[in-house]
């Protein structure tokens, strides 16, 4: 699926000094969903010490944090800047504020590899926000404003798929009814989709959860939300299984578990001598990876190396986008863990800087 490579094009200081990257043409993917600025916290305790399992009916809780971080996030901006770190050029599917431009995360975007061109832009409301306090267990509590992602219903991936085909649209947390509407619209046209609701399984009935992944090509999830799907879905998880095509769980420092429509799971072991600093945007980059080996025209294990690699990247940094990635040190981390043919056959199929 990989084609050939598009002019190099060289970073400015609005991102991490880099000498340039090389973007593949040729497999569009779409990456639909969330673009938001989080406000990232630490809390140094552990939010178990504070909940009693009899009275959470009654729970009234409060944290003193020790840290703020303001960061660009957003799932699908994270997944679209964790492409263009590997090399691919995709397109972000997602409705934004004028801050999206007027504060610099448009251009922070476009020169990390991103094609903004058809992001929607509301007139009257504030991109998302997004609050990620984390303890030091890296449990996380999150609270979440859509506020103009609540238009994304409005985006038509199917205008989108006419002037240039999509390959694999990519459907992430974002507006619940912008989520059917293009999930549906891929079913329709034939789109082959990735369904990764994560974030909106807690709250999604399901009825909801069940239209959103059904018949996806691609179902990303962690151990807890693959378990959450069955639990409100009522479905087995071979159930789950035959109505999506290749089923992606992630198990944290336990690596990932890959089910293919067919043949043998496959498990992928984590990066080893990882120090975790910051768990917030590590399923994104995963997701990441794991596309770009698919439009690479890699196989589901090397994928989920390439997905496990750059996701070691983001959990050592604070911020979703603040890691840096040269081809050396990808190939290096990934060949210590995987092999050294793991890394020849990744480094002759990405476009790594």
């Amino acid at each position: 699926m990989a084609g050939s490579a598009r002019p190099t094009r060289s970073h400015d200081d609005l991102l991490h000094p880099q000498e340039v990257v090389v973007y593949r043409a040729g497999v569009h993917l779409a990456i639909a969903g969330s673009v938001a600025t989080d406000h990232l916290q630490v809390f140094s305790g552990k939010f178990s010490d504070s909940l009693v399992p009899d009275q959470l009916d009654k729970l009234a809780v409060s944290f003193l944090v020790d840290d703020l971080d303001i960061r660009r996030g957003g799932c699908a901006a994270n997944i679209s800047f964790a492409l263009g770190a590997l090399g691919h050029r995709s397109t972000l599917v997602a409705a934004v504020g004028t801050d999206f431009a007027q504060q610099g995360y448009q251009a922070w975007l476009e020169k990390a590899g991103v094609d903004c061109s058809l992001v929607h832009v509301s007139p009257t409301l504030h991109s998302a926000l997004c609050t990620i306090t984390t303890d030091e267990d890296h449990a996380q509590i999150v609270t979440f404003y859509p506020g103009a992602m609540s238009e994304a219903r409005q985006i038509d991936v199917g205008a989108i798929h006419a002037d240039r085909p999509i390959d694999i649209l990519l459907v992430g947390p974002d507006d619940p009814a912008g989520m059917q509407r293009h999930t549906q619209v891929a079913r329709e046209l034939g789109i082959a989709f990735a369904a990764d609701p994560s974030q909106q399984l807690a709250w999604a009935d399901g009825e909801l959860i069940r239209d959103l992944i059904d018949g996806a090509a691609y179902l990303f999830s962690n151990d807890y939300e693959a378990a959450l799907i069955e639990k409100k879905t009522g479905w087995s998880s071979e159930d789950v299984q035959s109505r999506v095509g290749t089923r992606i769980v992630t198990r944290g420092a336990e690596g990932v578990s890959v089910y293919p429509a067919d043949g043998v799971p496959i498990e992928v072991p984590a990066i080893s001598g990882v120090t975790a600093v910051d768990p917030t945007g590590v399923g994104d980059s995963f997701r990441a990876g794991f596309l770009a080996g698919v439009a690479a025209d890699l196989d589901l294990e090397r994928s989920a190396q390439i997905g496990c690699t750059i996701a070691a990247s983001v959990v050592e940094t604070t911020g979703t986008q603040e890691y840096v990635l040269t081809r050396e040190g990808f190939l290096t981390r990934l060949g210590g863990t995987y092999g050294q043919a793991a890394a020849d056959e990744v480094g002759d199929a990405l476009a790594l800087s």
